[in-house]
């Protein structure tokens, strides 16, 4: 089941008017929020995010009952299970999700953080500082997880924020959001810092994609056809977020004990997230030691191998393979799916990534010094990690609290995008009378 934009030449005209009307007034008041928010201490922000964090915990019951709405209307229309799982919410994962808000309180403030500062010869004394980016838009799917982690990052960093989080989880959202708003206006904090535009569907993303003067940045999560919509048709500034085809390289230097327990990890202690694992590289100087071990312990999680031949050849007996095709390097499963392809050496393992890396989080696991040193610079990528599992690229696991995504553009944010990344900065600058010759 997708739940992706259409451009605005497919939206029906009828009601385009109504939507933008409703959009721009989401928007203005957004704005207007941001600017009462600017002057908001340390301390009205963090007793906020604890309220919204006490106020989803108690209204846990009212959430459950709403998901199960959404659940049962994925189900219906066939939604993979990967998605069904992202979607899903129990009272353990709302416990998390407020201690996430939380632990966003115990994090410093990044608004008004001198990045750097100098004194002129002339005297004037100059500051780089950290500021709001204003009002920031959220286009996401299924996951009604980050309707919180959105609106936590952005009342820390001092942005109003809009969300749009798509038909699957619009039950669960509209629940989220009102009790969000509720305990903001119970500490003083306008609720319009957090709105959600889900009832004008999918006109309504659009509109907020238009939105540009009011809305500063937007922020697309999901899947692919939905981000490279909003990066086409956004007039608005976009942090592009990415998918995440990534590969976890064994190379004839790595520790085989050490790396079947990462691949393992990689691949399944979650599988519809996007820095799980999605290929499999194995140098042919460990692969008769490595591979029968771990597609062993693969097999024991119902893990669907598509191997080269050489991996076919090494497989366990009884264990049955899908031959790989061009399609599987290119594939981000989400899904209890690997790909697998035996190399000759750690520059083929390097040209494969190159070709099919979505540029998100790439994995070597080695002994060789030298092997890892030319796997972080010769590569390109978000995260680049030397011996531990993909699962670690996250703004929580990064200590940046919780995420509002993981970006792998390479402007101002790259990675996951914690506090500091929906900040930009201003120049202050202080004279005494100097005047330019």
């Amino acid at each position: 089941m997708s739940d992706t934009l259409v451009s605005p030449a497919q939206e029906p005209a009828a009601s385009a008017v109504d939507v933008r009307a409703a959009v721009v007034d989401v928007a203005r008041a957004a704005k207007h929020a941001s600017r009462a928010l600017a002057t908001a201490t340390r301390a009205q922000k963090d007793a906020a995010l604890h309220a919204m964090a006490d106020a989803l915990v108690a209204g846990a019951a009212r959430i459950i009952e709403a998901n199960g709405a959404d659940l049962e209307r994925g189900r219906d229309a066939g939604m993979k299970t990967s998605l069904l799982d992202r979607l899903a919410l129990d009272a353990d994962r709302i416990g998390a999700i407020a201690d996430a808000l939380r632990e966003l309180a115990a994090l410093p403030d990044p608004v008004g953080e001198v990045v750097r500062g100098s004194t002129l010869p002339n005297g004037l004394r100059l500051r780089q500082v950290r500021v709001p980016m204003g009002v920031v838009g959220m286009i996401y799917e299924a996951r009604p997880n980050v309707t919180v982690d959105a609106a936590g990052l952005a009342l820390k960093s001092g942005n109003a924020v809009i969300l749009r989080g798509g038909s699957a989880a619009a039950s669960s959202n509209a629940v989220i959001v009102e009790i969000l708003a509720d305990a903001l206006a119970a500490r003083g904090l306008p609720r319009e810092l957090v709105q959600s535009i889900d009832a004008h569907g999918r006109a309504g993303a659009v509109e907020l994609m238009r939105a540009r003067g009011l809305v500063d940045v937007l922020v697309p999560r999901g899947g692919a056809d939905l981000i490279q919509t909003v990066v086409r048709e956004s007039v608005v500034p976009v942090i592009e977020t990415g998918v995440g085809n990534c590969h976890v390289y064994v190379d004839a230097g790595a520790d085989v004990a050490q790396a079947v327990p990462i691949v393992l990890n990689s691949k399944t202690q979650r599988t519809g997230v996007c820095n799980a694992a999605e290929t499999l590289l194995v140098h042919r100087d460990v692969a008769g030691e490595f591979l029968p071990a771990v597609l062993e312990a693969l097999r024991a999680k119902d893990v669907t191998i598509h191997g080269d031949d050489a991996t076919a050849a090494a497989a366990p007996a009884g264990l049955r393979l899908e031959p790989a095709t061009e399609a599987d390097w290119e594939t981000e499963y989400l899904s209890l799916d690997l790909a697998v392809k035996v190399v000759d050496s750690l520059d083929e393992a390097l040209e494969h990534i190159r070709r099919y890396s979505s540029g998100h989080t790439e994995v070597i696991c080695t002994r060789d010094l030298g092997a890892a040193r030319r796997f972080t610079t010769e590569l390109d990528a978000a995260a680049l990690i030397v011996n531990a599992s993909s699962r670690f690229t996250d703004g929580g696991q990064f200590g940046l609290g919780a995420e509002i995504g993981i970006s792998t553009q390479k402007l101002h944010a790259r990675g996951p995008m914690g506090l500091a990344e929906l900040t930009t900065t201003t120049w202050i600058v202080e004279g005494d009378g100097q005047i330019r010759e």
